[in-house]
């Protein structure tokens, strides 16, 4: 919560709005932000796009991209926040995707393995990758959401 009312606050010092494209934390980044009261002013809108068709159609996620890298990836995470800021009036944007498990990881991706994208008008996209272990589906998703508000946060407090 006091995440969420930190990046509400800087986004209306820049009179900025937020957009997030979501996949394994499922709307928990949107819900963060939305559960404070009067974030309306700086929330732009939400996208969850949990299958890769919905990438594509909702983001313009290049569907050779996920062929290529799959959907868990830097690529993926980075076409996402770029497309979520395209798609939008926001002038900042966060995109997650990643394994929540309990199934579905690999020695590759294993459970835990989220990437995330930070994208600005103003600058490059960000992108980090997280490896939170073979935790639950709540705690990964949670922690997910914890770690994508504070990119948000970091990288707001780092322009110009």
């Amino acid at each position: 919560m006091n995440l969420a009312i930190e990046v509400i606050d800087v986004l209306r010092k820049r009179n900025w709005k937020l957009t997030t494209a979501e996949s394994c934390t499922g709307g928990m980044v949107a819900v963060a932000i939305t559960d404070i009261a009067g974030s309306s002013d700086v929330f732009e809108r939400g996208f969850v796009t949990y299958s890769n068709l919905s990438k594509a159609e909702m983001l313009g996620v290049v569907p050779a991209i996920i062929a290529t890298h799959g959907a868990v990836s830097s690529q993926v995470a980075k076409a996402m926040a770029e497309g979520a800021l395209l798609y939008s009036k926001a002038q900042v944007a966060v995109a997650v995707t990643g394994v929540a498990g309990p199934g579905g990881g690999s020695d590759e991706k294993p459970v835990g393995l989220v990437h995330f994208a930070v994208a600005a008008n103003i600058a490059l996209t960000k992108h980090r990758e997280m490896k939170f272990g073979n935790l639950s589906r709540e705690e990964i998703r949670a922690k997910a959401r914890d770690f994508a508000l504070q990119l948000v946060l970091d990288q707001l407090k780092a322009l110009p």
